[in-house]
C-alpha cells in the first residue's frame, strides 16, 4: 500500500490500548531493520525524519528509502513523519515532498505564539491531506538541533491542552511528563518516574485524542555496556523504564518515539565488530550485524513495550 497518515493507526491504538512505534531513520540499514521487524510482527509503524536527518541524508534519499519499504512490504501500514519541525517552511517542504505527517514544534514559544504557528501549519497540511502533531511543554535533553537544558524544560499544563487542540486543529499532541531527549535522561542512582498524573489529567481534558511521548528511549544497558567495552565512553546513560512506557501505551498515548536505542544498537555492534575483526573494511560486513540487532531491538519494542504486534 502507499504511505498512510497516522489517523487510522491512532484510532485503533487508542481503542486497543497500545501505541505505535515512531522510529527515527537516517540510512538504509535502519529503515530495513525496522520494517523487517514490523513486517514479521505485523505491526504498523511510523518512520520519522528529523531536520538533522534531512541535512545528513537528503530529503529525497530518505523519502525513496521509505517508499522502497512500502514496495517490499505492501501490506504494512507505514507513515512518513517529520520529527520536530522547527518552522512552517520546513513543514511545508515535507508536506510538498511526500510526507504524510509532520510535527511542528513551537513548544519553546509563548502559548499564543505556539497556537499561531501550529494553526498555520495545520491549515496548510490539511489542505494537502497531511496530519499534524504539535507539542505543549518542553522536554529537556539533546536530539539533533533540539537542545533544552533541564532548567528550561517544563511539564505540560493540562489546563491548556483543550484550548490548544481546539484552536489549532492539530491531529495529535506531544506532551511533557518527564521524558527527555538523548541517552542521558536520568542521573545514576535515581529512580526514574514519569508524571502519570499529568498524562491522565490531559487524557481527561481531551478524551479520545491521541497523545504522543517524545524522548522515550529506554537506553538498553546491554548496548551501553557494549559501547563502553569496545572503546566508547558513555558512563551513566540511563533511559525511561520500559514498564512505564508500557503503562503509558495502555492509556491515551498512541505514539512513542524511539531514537537513541537504535543508535546505541548500531554503534555498539559496529564497535564490537571492528574490535573482533580489525582487518575488515567492507561496510556490508559490519552493517549487516548492526541491521540485525536493530531488527531484534525493534521486535522487542513492538511486543514488550508498545504492544502493537499483530495490529497492522
Amino acid at each position: 500500500m502507499p504511505l498512510v497518515t497516522t489517523t487510522e493507526m491512532f484510532k485503533k491504538a487508542y481503542e486497543g490500548g497500545y501505541a505505535i512505534g515512531a522510529f527515527n531513520v537516517n540510512n538504509m540499514e535502519i529503515v530495513q531493520g525496522i520494517t523487517e521487524a514490523c513486517a514479521e510482527e505485523n505491526a504498523p509503524v511510523i518512520l520519522q525524519v528529523s531536520k538533522g536527518a534531512r541535512a545528513y541524508a537528503n530529503h529525497n534519499y530518505l523519502v525513496k528509502l521509505v517508499e522502497a519499504a512500502t514496495i517490499c512490504y505492501p501490506e504494512l501500514p507505514i507513515a512518513l513523519h517529520l520529527d520536530h519541525g522547527p518552522d512552517f517552511e520546513t513543514c511545508k517542504s515535507c508536506i510538498d515532498g511526500g510526507f504524510t505527517s509532520v510535527m511542528i514544534d513551537a513548544s519553546s514559544k509563548p502559548f499564543e505564539e505556539n497556537i499561531e504557528i501550529t494553526k498555520k501549519v495545520v491549515e496548510y497540511a490539511h489542505e494537502h491531506g497531511v496530519v499534524v502533531e504539535a507539542e505543549l511543554g518542553t522536554l529537556a535533553g539533546v536530539e539533533d538541533d533540539v537542545k533544552v537544558s533541564a532548567e528550561d524544560s517544563s511539564y505540560t499544563h493540562p489546563e491548556q491542552v483543550e484550548e490548544f487542540v481546539s484552536r489549532t486543529g492539530c491531529d495529535s499532541l506531544a506532551i511533557a511528563i518527564g521524558t527527555s531527549h538523548g541517552a542521558y535522561k536520568f542521573k545514576p542512582g535515581t529512580k526514574p518516574q514519569l508524571r502519570f498524573d499529568v498524562l491522565h489529567e490531559c487524557e481527561k481534558r481531551i478524551p479520545g485524542f491521541p497523545i504522543v511521548l517524545h524522548g522515550s528511549s529506554s537506553v538498553p544497558q546491554e548496548y551501553v555496556e557494549m559501547v563502553n567495552t569496545y572503546g566508547g565512553a558513555m558512563p551513566g546513560a540511563i533511559g525511561v523504564p520500559e514498564d512505564q512506557l508500557r503503562e503509558a501505551a495502555r492509556s491515551a498515548v498512541c505514539k512513542i518515539n524511539i531514537d537513541s536505542d537504535l543508535r546505541l544498537a548500531m554503534t555498539g555492534t559496529i564497535r564490537k565488530f571492528f574490535a573482533e575483526h580489525p582487518d575488515k573494511f567492507d561496510p556490508r560486513e559490519y552493517l549487516k550485524p548492526a541491521r540485525a540487532n536493530i531488527k531484534e531491538l525493534v521486535r522487542h519494542k513492538l511486543i514488550d513495550v508498545l504492544g502493537c504486534n499483530g495490529k497492522a
